[in-house]
Formats: structure tokens, sequence, C-alpha cells
């Protein structure tokens, strides 16, 4: 069954505009965390060019995912992995580039390394890891919104939470990557894109 989620409504063309920037012209785009499959399904009509393979630990939104880019019929989405960042092995071998949307916050923080981890084995020199969502930044003062949100999510599960920027950049480096852009987008949100080096 085919799920909806309004924000993707709101932010999928700033997250494209984006995407614009940092992603190869051709080669395969992996999406961790695909959630409704509105965003892959958004994203491979706007870059005809690239592959996309949209992934998700749980059937029910796999099946989702399979709605929204069937139903477009949709030539260059793979179907969708069982891929969950903690496993050992990740299902793909190789990508040209990750995107990962609203996940960190709303996971436990071994899921933001592993995410790293399986991240810096897939990816090449050179290649993106593009991630979205919102952030604590120091210097930066946090949004009320932001602020009543991650309280909010820490009553739902203490292990979630959102998460400081510069510890999400200092595991990301510690797997070889290096932040090279920071992008403001709507509610509060940011787009950070680091690369492979």
């Amino acid at each position: 069954m085919k799920q909806f989620a309004p924000a993707t409504e709101r932010n999928r063309e700033p997250i494209c505009e984006v995407l614009k920037q940092h992603l190869p012209s051709t080669g395969k785009v992996l999406e961790i965390a695909s959630g409704t499959g509105q965003h892959v399904a958004y994203f491979a009509k706007r870059f005809p060019s690239l592959t996309w393979i949209p992934s998700e630990p749980e059937a029910s939104s796999r099946e989702s995912i399979r709605d929204w880019t069937t139903e477009d019929e949709l030539e260059n989405v793979l179907p969708p992995l069982p891929l969950n960042v903690l496993d050992e092995k990740w299902a793909v071998d190789k990508a040209d580039a990750i995107l990962n949307i609203n996940m960190i916050h709303i996971s436990p923080w071994e899921t933001t390394t592993a995410l790293m981890k399986g991240a810096s084995t897939v990816l090449q020199k050179g290649a993106p890891l593009i991630l979205y969502g919102p952030f604590i930044e120091d210097g930066v003062e946090t949004a009320p919104s932001n602020v009543d949100f991650h309280h909010w999510l820490r009553a739902r599960n203490p292990e979630f939470g959102i998460r400081r920027l510069d510890k999400v950049t200092e595991v990301a480096e510690a797997h070889g990557f290096k932040k090279i852009a920071r992008f403001e987008m709507p509610a509060n949100n940011l787009s950070v894109v680091f690369e492979k080096l």
C-alpha cells in the first residue's frame, strides 16, 4: 500500500536543488532509509541518467516504495533492498553517491556510526554522502521547534534525538569523509554533504 508523508512534498524540491550540485551526472545512487518512496520517485524523474537504489528494512515501506515507483513506470529505479545499515555487509557493493534523509534523529546513535562505516566501503574516492534532517550546531541558536521536537523524540525513545553536527562530522571523518557543504533548508533542517577521501 502506498504511504504518504506530507513533509516530503514540502522538502523534495529544496533537496533536489542540493542534489543538482553534488550528484554525479551518471552512475548509481543508493538511498538509505527511503521511507515511503516519495523522494526516490520524485528524484528519479528529475535525474533520469542516474540509477536509483532505494532501501528500507521494513517490508511495508518497501511495498510503498514499489507502489510509488511502479506507478510512474520509472525504469531507472531498482527494486527496494531490505538494507539495514547495522548489517555487517550491505547488499550493495558499490554506489556513486549515497543519500540519507531524515534517519539520523529517529534511530539510535549506533545507526549513524554504522551508516558512516558502511558508506565508506560502498563509496569510492570523491563520491558524495548527502544527509538531510535537523541538526544542533555550535554557535547557531537551535530553533524552538527543533528543541520541542528533540524532547518529543527522546520521550518516544531515549535513544532518539537531534544530533550535534560536529559529532556526526567526527564520525564521518573517522571513516574517511570530509564535510564539503552545508545548506539551510525548510523547517529548520540542513542538508550536509560529505565527500569520500
